[in-house]
């Protein structure tokens, strides 16, 4: 089917700062220009120049952007343009005015403050919602994507100074007919919040994020990661051999029903863990809203707003990523 007609522009992008440097990428944020004096502030990703001359990151790199584009769900930072000039690939993206999950736990640890069960529930529930999307996420023909992000993690999730909780950087992905995945001879993501599987070189399914979505949810009830070690290895080992303790005796905030929810997230038999990101959604909702009310986007935003208090997303210090790829002997490619 033709095109009614076709519009060509030419986009101008001012870099204003860098705000995260990842494995394979950085992302700045940017003012696009348009006509009229029009401005929109946008994140701007581009390959790391240390990796800009490698034909299987810039394809990697592309794929990101093709299958992030039609990804479009409030709880996924939304991809608007990919793009090349003078040879630099870059993709403008949804700009999120606020921290990471990580900087979020950094300032509740600097202020003294412990993050509310429901709340905790709410942001790992936002992220499901997400994850659900994306895993059944089909082609225009109806045949399924095989969606697996594979790096669930706290430098991953965002929330807005609104309260909105948004999954970011498909980077090392895998989809059917978009990402090279390689596994079996690589890993990829990073080591904390890894599954059994993906530590173990193994082939992953959907159900590999639901394991690091149930590290995430463990890390925000117990105000650390109960698998992380003293270095990547160690953390690997300790997902795929460490007993899952009796979450209820290491937290108060912890009763049975969240204790089951952590155990089937965390089974390491992937035949005994959440099969779809839709059963672990209805579990966590059910548990924050069963009794006919609980926490929303405003509340969540309420609470970071009194959290940051009058500190802007500006004033945020410059995070550096961890996502590794490795290879069975150990090299790595991408920190």
């Amino acid at each position: 089917m033709s095109s009614l007609f076709t519009i060509q522009t030419q986009f101008h992008y001012e870099i204003i700062r860098k705000l995260y440097e990842g494995g394979m990428g950085i992302v700045y944020e940017a003012h696009q220009h348009g006509a009229r004096n029009f401005v929109k502030r946008v994140a701007i990703k581009v390959i790391s120049q240390k990796y800009a001359d490698q034909k299987s990151f810039i394809e990697n790199f592309m794929g990101e952007a093709k299958l992030v584009a039609d990804l479009i769900h409030t709880n996924i930072v939304q991809t608007y343009h990919f793009g090349e000039s003078r040879g630099l690939y870059f993709i403008a993206m949804e700009l999120i005015r606020g921290v990471n999950l990580e900087q979020f736990l950094q300032q509740l640890h600097d202020k003294d403050k412990e993050l509310p069960t429901e709340l905790a529930v709410f942001i790992v529930s936002r992220v499901c919602r997400g994850l659900a999307y994306a895993h059944d996420k089909a082609d225009r023909e109806g045949n399924k994507l095989s969606i697996v992000h594979r790096d669930v993690s706290f430098k991953n999730i965002m929330i807005a100074f609104e309260g909105d909780v948004k999954l970011t950087d498909f980077g090392v992905a895998k989809a059917t007919g978009f990402l090279k995945s390689n596994e079996g001879e690589v890993v990829a993501g990073k080591a904390d919040f890894m599954s059994p599987e993906q530590a173990d070189f193994q082939v992953t399914d959907e159900r590999s994020d639901l394991f690091s979505l149930g590290i995430v949810l463990s890390n925000l009830l117990l105000g650390r990661n109960p698998f992380k070690g003293s270095n990547s290895e160690e953390s690997r080992s300790r997902i795929m051999q460490m007993p899952l303790p009796d979450f209820r005796k290491e937290s108060g905030k912890i009763d049975v029903r969240l204790n089951e929810i952590l155990l089937k997230a965390l089974a390491r038999k992937v035949d005994e863990r959440y099969p779809k990101a839709e059963e672990m959604l209805f579990d966590l909702e059910h548990y924050i809203y069963h009794q006919g009310y609980g926490p929303t986007n405003e509340t969540l935003g309420k609470f970071i707003k009194d959290l940051f208090g009058q500190k802007s997303v500006e004033d945020m210090k410059e995070t550096r990523g961890e996502t590794m790829v490795m290879d069975k002997q150990g090299t790595k490619f991408a920190l």
